[in-house]
């Protein structure tokens, strides 16, 4: 075949994927060849490979911007990895680890989100931000960040730059959470049950929960994902309630969102069954009744855990380099101290909620 022939061919299927997926795996290496460093020099391991990845991945981003052809495989990894590596995770979890948390803390994960809400939205309202975008902060920052704001924005009939915006924030101050948050729970001397629990109720995303209660062990990233699985149940219902209580929102939305045309503001009954409950959510869910019911052979839960612990840190790299740190600056002040006050009040919920159930 000529060189001519070869450059006139159509481009192969998945191969746009190659040049930020290659680039994903190498800020992994580096992560975890750095991780073997450290625990070489001072024997133990102080930051996680997933968290090394944000970092190197957030700091190539900041010095160099890549253009078009890197995105295809950054998002890949971002977003199809990261969800395969959550459904892997259901392996590891079983019934009875959902039915030893007790009533108390579901009761109380359900008490801290719609708080949560509640005061996040009025503190946007208090600075000045509109209805629609306090909401989007508000349901973005209690319950789940993007799969929130995807799913209240046809609710609530929000507009395409609140949407971005709200977005951009959640994928800035997610990485913000995920580094500082073992710094706290070091410091209030936390145990492995509590920093999991911390983690699951203020991180906006499953793998980010994963990556946060890491330094922890795996008491903590177990009952992380538990707690975090659990507020991300609560979007169901929270989507139900604002479409009952918020029609003159939609009906009097100047833009509608990207995803949505023209006549086609959804109520929640004609919402798309993944914005409510995402397939990776049901998947992790499916792992683990298997689980439960001793289904998955002993000799595969190892190597389940291992490829989503390495899935992860290829995502969590991933993040690091999608991650645009402008957005802040670019946001202007009363969205950013929205979202950070926001931010601190589902903290000391969530720490009041610890303490009140005593975990141990």
């Amino acid at each position: 075949m000529t060189t001519q022939s070869l450059s006139s061919h159509p481009e192969l299927p998945g191969s746009a994927l190659l040049p930020g997926l290659a680039l994903c795996l190498t800020v992994t290496g580096g992560a975890l060849i750095l991780q073997r460093i450290e625990a070489a020099v001072f024997g133990r391991t102080w930051l996680e490979a997933l968290v090394l990845a944000i970092l190197i991945g957030t700091t190539v981003r900041t010095v160099w911007t890549p253009d078009k052809r890197w995105f295809p495989g950054i998002t890949f990894s971002a977003k199809v990895l990261l969800e395969l590596a959550v459904v892997l995770l259901g392996a590891s979890v079983s019934a009875a680890t959902i039915m030893a948390a007790g009533a108390g803390l579901l009761i109380g994960i359900a008490f801290v989100v719609c708080a949560a809400i509640a005061s996040s939205y009025l503190i946007g309202r208090l600075l000045g931000l509109p209805t629609r975008m306090a909401l989007l902060v508000a349901c973005g920052n209690s319950i789940c960040g993007n799969s929130a704001i995807a799913a209240v924005a046809p609710v609530i009939g929000a507009d395409g730059e609140d949407v971005a915006a709200s977005i951009g924030f959640t994928a800035v101050l997610g990485v913000v959470v995920v580094l500082m948050l073992p710094l706290l729970a070091f410091g209030l001397h936390l145990s492995g049950h509590q920093f999991g629990a911390l983690a699951g109720l203020t991180v906006y995303a499953v793998p980010q929960v994963i990556a946060a209660a890491a330094p922890g062990g795996a008491t903590a990233v177990q009952m992380g994902t538990l707690v975090k699985l659990v507020r991300v149940l609560m979007l169901g219902p929270v989507c139900l309630i604002l479409s009952l209580i918020a029609p003159k929102l939609r009906e009097e939305a100047d833009e509608l969102p990207p995803h949505v045309t023209t006549g086609e503001r959804p109520a929640l009954g004609r919402l798309p069954l993944h914005h409510l409950v995402p397939w990776f959510i049901i998947g992790f869910l499916g792992l683990m009744g298997l689980r439960s019911f001793g289904l998955i052979p002993q000799a595969a839960l190892a190597p389940a855990n291992d490829a989503a612990t390495l899935l992860t840190v290829v995502s969590m790299a991933a993040l690091g380099l999608g991650v645009d740190v402008r957005t802040v600056a670019h946001a202007g002040g009363r969205v950013t101290a929205a979202v950070v006050l926001s931010l601190l009040v589902l903290g000391a919920i969530s720490l009041g909620l610890i303490h009140l159930l005593a975990l141990a």
